[in-house]
C-alpha cells in the first residue's frame, strides 16, 4: 500500500475499465455507512494490480479522529496465484490506544479476530486472509516531556472477496464490514440491524484533528 499514487480514487491502464471491476467500485461508491465513520475517495496505488480503486475512512467523534484507515480494491482480470481470484481487498487501519489495553498480550490476536470477526458477522465469504498486527508506544523526552506516553494498533491486511454473479464480489458488504472494524477498533458500539442512520459515500468533511 506504500506503492506510488496517481489522483482520483481509480487506476487502470486504460479508459475503460472492464465491467465486473466498475460494478465493484459502484457498489463501493453506494454503500450504507454509519455517520461515525466518515470516507471519501483517494489516490490508488498504480502498481500492484492492473485495476485499483481506494477509499479512505475516519472514525470521528466532534472534531477528532478515534481510527482511521484505508481500504484499496485490486482487480486484474486474469486472476493472480496468490489471490486465487480476480480481485482483492487491502487495508490499514490505525487507532490510538488505552495503555491497559495496550499492555494486553492477547491483543494482536483479538485485533486480527475483530478483522475476520467483521466479514464473518455479515455473511461474506472470503478467501486467503494475511496480514500483520503491530502495537506501537512513544515515549516523550526533553522538551516533550510533559506529553504522556502512547501507544498505537496498526492492522495490515489484505483478502480475497468471493466473487459473485458476473464474477463481481459484495464489495458494499464488504466496505460496511470494514467500518464495523474501524467501528470496533475506536471503541464504538456496534450498529443494529436495519438501522436508518446510514448514510451513503461520500461523506468526509474535511481535514480532522489527529
Amino acid at each position: 500500500m506504500d506503492e506510488p499514487k496517481e489522483a482520483g480514487g481509480t487506476t487502470g491502464p486504460g479508459d475503460t475499465p472492464p465491467p465486473p471491476f466498475r460494478a465493484a467500485v459502484d457498489a463501493l461508491r453506494g454503500a450504507r455507512l454509519r455517520p461515525q465513520v466518515e470516507v471519501e475517495p483517494t489516490p490508488a496505488p498504480k502498481r500492484l494490480a492492473p485495476y485499483a480503486y481506494a477509499l479512505e475512512a475516519a472514525v470521528v467523534d466532534g472534531e477528532e479522529d478515534l481510527a482511521d484507515g484505508r481500504l484499496v480494491l485490486l482487480h486484474d482480470p486474469a486472476g493472480h496465484d496468490a489471490w486465487r481470484g480476480t480481485f482483492r481487498l487491502v487495508t490499514l487501519v490505525r487507532a490510538e490506544l488505552e495503555p491497559e489495553m495496550a499492555a494486553d498480550p492477547l491483543l494482536p490476536d483479538v485485533c486480527w479476530s475483530w478483522l475476520t470477526g467483521a466479514l464473518t458477522a455479515r455473511g461474506l465469504a472470503f478467501g486467503e486472509p494475511s496480514g500483520t498486527v503491530t502495537r506501537a508506544s512513544s515515549h516523550y523526552f526533553g522538551g516533550l516531556s510533559e506529553r504522556p506516553a502512547a501507544s498505537q494498533i496498526e492492522i495490515r491486511a489484505s483478502w480475497t472477496p468471493r466473487e459473485g454473479l458476473g464474477g463481481v464480489p459484495d464489495t458494499a458488504t464488504h466496505l460496511v464490514a470494514w467500518c464495523d472494524l474501524l467501528a470496533q477498533v475506536a471503541g464504538l458500539p456496534p450498529t443494529a440491524p436495519g438501522d436508518a442512520s446510514v448514510v451513503t459515500l461520500p461523506q468526509r468533511r474535511g481535514p480532522q484533528s489527529r
